[in-house]
């Protein structure tokens, strides 16, 4: 066996360790999304959030987005708004939060990693489709109207959602809004369309999508082993491919639910799946800065 191959299969272990290690950057900034508090939240506004190990988080009731900057060297002025999962119960925020976030970093990649609320926790007063989805469309709107305080070109914009997270995704991608609420704020006026999706191991609400004819280009990536998510990947990419939508679907052999960045998976496809992401972005000219 060659020290090369070898190189290019610890090379890429050793980076995503490191990553996963690391905690947020100098440069992270969390900013709340609704800053007179989100529609429906108000008994709650002064409940602060919980962390479990360290990592997941609960009881979010101000929706926030820490965003995560790139190199100014790499920048090309795409912004993902990313979703981590959890089952509407928790948040996997570092591995399907910070942890890609700093592998889209190093693709010249601006990301913001959206804290939503959480409709399956015990007691919660919220939906799924009303109020986590509401925060997602959020999230898109204030990147886009604060695009050009960071570097992101408000025509390039899209999402990226794990698990529970993909459920969101395709549910504001791939279905029709909702009616536009009555408002004085600007923000709300601004499109929530993402001009891109990527859905890691997606949950099954959502899907089938009932707009997939107008849905943007999307990634989709899975486990054949998935008993929870298997199918709705194929189902969705199924539906896209046949609406006309660009899809490009990976379905990964002997892999099951959760494998984020290969944080606890050492399967070699794994290891390397971010780079099929990074190359789906490349051939559709999202990591080529426009001028």
């Amino acid at each position: 066996m060659s020290v090369r191959f070898l190189l290019s299969i610890v090379a890429p272990l050793l980076a995503l360790t490191s990553a996963a290690a690391a905690g947020p950057t100098s440069g992270d900034a969390a900013v709340a999304i609704w800053p007179a508090g989100a529609p429906g939240s108000a008994r709650h506004a002064d409940e602060p959030e919980r962390l479990e190990a360290g990592v997941y988080v609960h009881n979010v009731h101000r929706p926030s987005l820490t965003v995560l900057r790139p190199d100014p060297a790499r920048a090309n002025g795409v912004g993902i708004v990313i979703l981590p999962g959890g089952g509407h119960r928790m948040l996997v925020f570092e591995n399907e939060g910070l942890v890609p976030a700093r592998a889209l970093n190093r693709y010249g990649v601006t990301a913001f990693v959206l804290k939503y609320r959480l409709a399956r926790e015990p007691g919660s007063p919220y939906t799924i489709e009303g109020d986590a989805a509401a925060d997602a469309r959020r999230a898109i709107r204030w990147v886009r109207a604060h695009a050009r305080d960071y570097g992101v070109d408000p025509h390039r914009i899209g999402v990226m959602g794990f698990s529970a997270g993909g459920e969101l995704v395709s549910l504001i991608a791939d279905h029709p809004p909702p009616p536009a609420r009555t408002s004085d704020d600007a923000i709300d006026r601004v499109s929530a369309r993402p001009d891109f999706q990527v859905l890691v191991y997606p949950g099954p609400l959502g899907i089938p999508a009932s707009a997939a004819a107008g849905a943007p280009p999307a990634f989709i990536a899975a486990g054949s082993r998935d008993a929870c998510c298997a199918a709705p990947a194929v189902a969705l990419y199924t539906q896209l491919r046949e609406a006309g939508v660009s899809a490009e679907l990976h379905m990964f052999a002997d892999t099951d639910h959760g494998f984020n960045l290969a944080v606890h998976n050492d399967r070699i496809s794994i290891l390397h799946w971010p780079d099929r992401l990074a190359d789906w972005l490349a051939d559709e000219g999202w990591l080529i800065p426009r001028r």
